[in-house]
């Protein structure tokens, strides 16, 4: 029997979110109906409401969650109900190209719940990622479900869903940091301290922020950051400069672009060492362009490389980050401001624009199992 629950949508191009009520239909084969405890707040639901990624509006927004499995489809083996799951947009399908070249977190072809959800009138609503978890249930693929240690606090671990998982895989897993390496990072909102946790976590010896905000600057030394830069007054060669300055006058092994702007790329480009590696994590707008010499890009020789979601696999990565979490090694907790009710989403973007959270999170009662 569908259900009708409470969710927040973006019904046109920069319009205030509302709160409706949204029909979830009964889990066909392969879907699961999951229970929303947490969401969090991520600067990828606002680009939806401002017609940033398409215009297939109305959205259900949200996707940063984490859950209990209420109901199973037909065929579901992957999950049961009661399983507590963090979910995720790469339900790898295991025969793409890339799948089958054994790099799964590469899949060209992730899953998702084949029905959609709806509002009462039955217009069908965009699920953002294919998630939709500003609502007190969602529809999704199985292969969207992570289960990890039922014991986590929801809040705390949903945020492995996106922003975390982006910044710290753009790190470990991307940038293959290293002990000993040099790191740094422009733009220390939520992604990039997720960059910097994660640069730690691998044991670089020289991990490097930069930002105009001293409250993120504060945070990102929170988070594991040997060093700061305020880049305010700073032009390109003068970044670039103070990077060198950190790291004997060669630049760092590694540098992540957490913001996606030309004169960020550009400022990673030239603040790493020969031979060191350049990861874009900040999405860039469609109409950005870089301009870069040739034979620089030959002459510095190393990587220039984008990571996708962090370039993880949910299935091996969230279980594992818990566990640090739990072990006191990842200090995920620190990346939650503020826990927020499913009503105030719209001003969680007006706080976001100010700069004063890493992430607010939506908390909802969860399931009665």
């Amino acid at each position: 029997m569908p259900q009708q629950v409470r969710g927040v949508i973006a019904r046109s191009k920069g319009a205030p979110v509302e709160l409706v009520t949204v029909v979830v239909p009964d889990p066909g084969p392969g879907e699961v109906v999951v229970a929303v405890q947490s969401c969090g707040v991520c600067h990828t639901d606002l680009t939806y409401r401002e017609g940033g990624i398409n215009d297939d509006f109305p959205f259900l927004l949200g996707h940063e969650a984490a859950g209990v499995v209420e109901t199973v489809g037909e065929g579901v083996t992957h999950v049961e109900v009661g399983d507590f799951v963090v979910l995720n947009w790469r339900a790898v399908c295991g025969d793409c190209r890339a799948c089958r070249r054994g790099e799964p977190w590469f899949c060209f072809t992730t899953h998702n719940a084949a029905q959609k959800m709806t509002l009462e009138d039955g217009t069908e609503l965009t699920a953002a990622l294919g998630i939709g978890a500003f609502a007190d249930k969602t529809l999704v693929h199985e292969g969207q479900c992570t289960k990890v240690d039922p014991s986590s606090d929801p809040a705390v671990v949903g945020l492995l869903g996106c922003g975390v998982m982006a910044g710290l895989g753009a790190a470990v897993n991307t940038g293959g940091v290293g002990r000993g390496d040099s790191v740094a990072v422009i733009g220390c909102g939520g992604v990039g301290d997720a960059a910097i946790a994660g640069a730690r976590l691998a044991g670089a010896s020289t991990i490097i922020a930069i930002d105009r905000d001293d409250q993120k600057l504060a945070w990102a030394t929170d988070f594991g950051a040997t060093h700061t830069v305020n880049s305010t007054d700073l032009d390109h060669d003068g970044l670039v400069e103070a990077v060198q300055e950190l790291t004997g006058g060669f630049g760092a092994d590694v540098v992540i672009d957490a913001v996606g702007r030309p004169e960020t790329w550009k400022a990673a480009f030239y603040a790493r060492d020969l031979a060191g590696t350049v990861v874009l994590v900040g999405v860039p707008t469609p109409d950005l362009v870089v301009d870069v010499p040739m034979i620089d890009i030959f002459g510095r020789g190393g990587a220039l490389k984008s990571s996708w979601y962090g370039d993880c696999l949910p299935e091996r990565d969230f279980p594992m980050l818990v566990d640090l979490w739990k072990q006191g090694r990842l200090p995920l907790e620190k990346f939650v401001t503020e826990r927020i009710a499913l009503d105030a989403v719209e001003q969680a973007f007006r706080t976001m624009h100010s700069g004063g959270v890493l992430r607010s999170v939506v908390e909802l009662s969860g399931p009665a199992l």
